[in-house]
């Protein structure tokens, strides 16, 4: 019987000295090394504060501000554990909505977002929430629209916010990729730094 067992420890301890910590902090270490900043996180800061990261979006629901995606995340409820409450770009509990294209709290859903955005028709994706609940991006389109409201909340032409939406439009990854894009957190720091 040790015969059969001392093969299975050895292999067992091998194989957790290999994968568990060999591997994984070999990956780390090329990480760091090669690309720190995405090993990171891909934190932004201003001045020497973490405002956010590039890959994950929030909520921004002021006038002066351009809007991201909604959210479908949520949290446990403080108030009873059992329950859950709306927790918009909440990373811990990344999901979306799962509601597919024939669904009618959707379809309300989509209606009462327009509606609050003062649309009859908006952008999609100023109306439904990305996969993960957690998109940094819009269209360029769903930037757009929203210029008159952060113009005037701002007191600026909106010819001046428009040129700012426009610099900030990320093209495709490796130029066939995916849709052009524009990163909310970036916009709206820039619009902070060059509008106040």
């Amino acid at each position: 019987m040790l015969a059969l067992l001392r093969p299975a420890l050895v292999l067992t301890v091998l194989f957790t000295l290999v994968t568990g910590l060999a591997y994984p902090l070999a990956i780390t270490g090329l990480a760091q090394g090669l690309m720190p900043h995405q090993a990171n996180g891909s934190l932004v800061t201003k001045g020497d504060r973490v405002v956010g990261s590039e890959l994950i979006g929030q909520a921004f629901t002021g006038p002066r501000y351009i809007h991201g995606r909604p959210s479908a995340t949520s949290a446990a409820d403080p108030a009873d554990a059992t329950k859950t409450v709306d927790a918009p770009y909440n990373a811990a509990s990344s999901s979306g909505s799962n509601l597919g294209p024939s669904s009618k709290a959707l379809l309300e859903a989509m209606q009462a977002r327009a509606a609050a955005l003062g649309m009859a028709q908006a952008p999609a994706d100023l109306v439904t929430a990305s996969a993960s609940g957690l998109d940094p991006h819009i269209s360029p389109a769903a930037a757009m629209v929203q210029v008159a409201r952060v113009a005037s909340a701002r007191g600026v032409a909106p010819a001046r916010v428009e040129a700012l939406v426009q610099r900030h439009v990320e093209g495709r990854n490796l130029g066939v990729l995916g849709e052009p894009r524009v990163n909310v957190l970036a916009l709206n720091l820039a619009l902070d730094a060059d509008l106040p």
